[in-house]
């Protein structure tokens, strides 16, 4: 049993060698990075890539939240994709379970990798994670990947982010280029899962502006901050006559005045009755309807405003 432990550990050793070894190639030049490096200091880094594919954004959502279908084997501790989940809810565990062996001579029990822990899961439009992944798993240092989805065109633009920062034995230059290397092959491999597309030539985020705003067309319901909210006018408005006061005059009653013909005699000896007088009905000013009041228009929040470190336009 010792022997088949040692064998379990040593090929988890071997996993951890091939991560090393791809930053050896990068130093050789044999490994192209195909992401970009947005920050680099003496304590961190943050490696952007973006990417437009065919598929829609619940199609990309599905297929992001399932790494088994897309995750590279060679950067997984198993060796195998297929024991890695993921739980999109906050405090979701990206997660990779290490098999049990029950082999004749060989005998281990299971075990499990946490890789990243769910912070924000927002269907169909964006997933962060916290989590070290991979060599810098053994560093006291903090990775936040943020992975935001945005209509573009008949597709899905995705923007992927991984801002990591802390005390780390690695010389930051180096790792940052093996990490960068990594993220940008993990991404190719969602990308040909889904059908990469050609970037849209629509206008690029500006700032103030997320790149999740700067193609959305509107078809989540969501109303972008700055927005204009258009008036809302009245159901019923009062429009004064040309050169007539906004109020209108009030139109006085006609007068009844007593008829002038004298009553016919009476032959009775009683006291005739007196003949009552009309009074005339003056009708009360009228007012004017007032101006129903506009409510508030509520401007729903958007991912944008969450994931604001996205609004950095990578061109600038």
């Amino acid at each position: 049993m010792v022997d088949t432990g040692a064998a379990r550990i040593g090929s988890a050793i071997r996993s951890l060698c091939r991560t090393i070894s791809l930053v050896v190639a990068i130093l050789a030049g044999h490994v192209p990075a195909a992401a970009e490096l947005t920050a680099t200091t003496e304590n961190g880094f943050v490696s952007r890539h973006e990417l437009v594919v065919e598929a829609s954004p619940t199609q990309t959502w599905l297929a992001l939240i399932s790494p088994a279908g897309w995750w590279r084997p060679d950067h997984t501790w198993s060796g195998d994709a297929a024991n890695l989940t993921l739980t999109p809810q906050a405090g979701g565990c990206f997660c990779e379970t290490i098999p049990e062996v029950d082999e004749p001579g060989k005998f281990s029990l299971q075990g499990s990798v946490e890789h990243m822990r769910v912070i924000q899961a927002y269907p169909e439009r964006a997933l962060r994670m916290q989590g070290a992944l991979g060599p810098l798993q053994s560093e006291p240092v903090i990775g936040i990947l943020t992975i935001a989805l945005s209509k573009a065109g008949k597709g899905t633009r995705i923007v992927w982010e991984y801002n990591v920062g802390g005390s780390m034995r690695y010389e930051v230059p180096v790792i940052a280029k093996a990490v960068d290397a990594v993220m940008g092959q993990q991404m190719a491999a969602l990308g040909k899962l889904l059908g990469p597309a050609a970037m849209p030539t629509g206008k690029p985020a500006t700032k103030g502006e997320s790149a999740i705003e700067a193609d959305d067309d509107g078809a989540n319901g969501a109303t972008a901050p700055g927005v204009p909210v258009p008036k809302v006018e009245p159901l019923l408005k009062v429009t004064p006559a040309p050169g007539a006061s906004s109020a209108p005059k009030p139109t006085a009653a006609p007068v009844i005045k007593p008829s002038t013909t004298p009553p016919p005699p009476s032959t009775s000896t009683s006291t005739p009755p007196s003949t009552p007088v009309a009074k005339p009905v003056v009708p009360a000013p009228a007012r004017p309807i007032p101006k129903p009041a506009a409510k508030p228009a509520t401007v729903p929040a958007t991912v944008g405003d969450a994931f604001a470190d996205l609004e950095r336009d990578p061109q600038a």
